[in-house]
């Protein structure tokens, strides 16, 4: 591991040990519990539900900055996770985390940030930008995560939340990893769903992952190979709260993708999904205020589209907040 990485993942100089409850049980919510967990602290995490209902559960799951904010700290946060998971990719099995061939059709280098110029074996083609990027098998690493807070001397409790004050009154530090949820517990009107629909298909021998985005347009087209299935999407309609899949949109996908590989177009549906991902109008916010009883609240939702991307960047920030 990168030694700045590790050193902060360990929590250099040592922090003093306090009371942490976080309140989230999606990516965001249990990388950031790891990483005060693993640095001493004593963490619980309040989650309404099981880690694979959450959103981060539906997510594809490919690195990749995408549909997030503000633009000039992002870079650093997805370059913090993409060190990580290709370190993780190194026990797949374990943490769900693999390093997959692929095309981001239409992609140019210079279009991106400053961060695509740290991408390992990146080619431009006349297709697009191809890359080897980490691919999550979400279900997976989240369970390893829930492993990881717990191995730490964490605990995640099943609890819904009504007030960030119900944490405050059991610890003197309570972190805001809500997601969605941060519209209503802030509240923060600015959170609002943009709402993404996959298809889960036999895989008919696909080993590349692909996408294609229009920004004009509420539709993408991707697929991503995952143990057990293709996945296929997509969707990003914001304030839209349905998380009932729709026939109709799902043929569309299908359609879609069986035009890049016509060999999708006769695999065995498996399953539908709909996520949630909780995008912000003014972006991530990472930022401590005084809470109940004179306590601290470290905020750290609004990841929008690419929370899986940044969660270990944001974990490490909100981290140095809690001190």
């Amino acid at each position: 591991m990168d030694a700045n990485l590790a050193g902060e993942l360990a929590g250099e100089g040592g922090a003093a040990v306090s009371d942490v409850i976080v309140v989230g049980g999606g990516v965001s919510g249990l990388t950031t519990a790891m990483v005060l967990a693993e640095r001493g602290h004593r963490v619980r995490v309040w989650a309404r539900e099981p880690a694979g209902d959450t959103t981060s559960a539906v997510a594809g799951a490919l690195w990749w900055p995408y549909r997030i904010e503000p633009l000039d700290r992002v870079g650093d946060w997805s370059l913090t996770g993409l060190c990580w998971y290709e370190e993780l990719a190194a026990r797949p099995e374990e943490t769900g985390v693999r390093l997959v061939d692929g095309l981001h059709r239409g992609e140019r280098v210079a279009a991106l940030g400053p961060w695509a110029g740290e991408l390992k074996d990146a080619v431009e083609s006349a297709e697009g930008l191809r890359c080897r990027l980490p691919l999550i098998d979400m279900p997976a690493h989240l369970k390893w995560l829930e492993g990881q807070v717990r191995a730490a001397g964490g605990a995640v409790e099943r609890r819904t939340v009504t007030s960030f004050d119900e944490a405050a009154a059991e610890a003197g530090t309570v972190v805001n990893c809500a997601g969605l949820g941060a519209r209503e517990l802030v509240p923060d009107a600015g959170v609002r769903p943009v709402r993404g629909q996959l298809v889960l298909v036999e895989n008919p021998g696909i080993r590349e992952w692909f996408t294609e985005a229009d920004p004009a347009s509420s539709q993408t087209t991707y697929f991503f190979p995952q143990p057990g299935r293709l996945v296929l999407g997509g969707t990003a309609v914001a304030d839209d709260w349905s998380t009932v899949p729709d026939p109709r949109t799902a043929g569309e996908i299908v359609a879609r993708c069986a035009r890049v590989r016509p060999e999708i177009a006769g695999a065995r549906v498996i399953g539908h999904r709909v996520g949630l991902r909780p995008a912000r109008d003014a972006g991530v916010r990472i930022e401590a205020e005084a809470s109940a009883g004179g306590g601290r609240l470290v905020h750290n939702y609004g990841h929008g589209g690419a929370g899986v991307t940044v969660a270990l960047g944001c974990a490490l920030e909100a981290a140095r907040l809690v001190g």
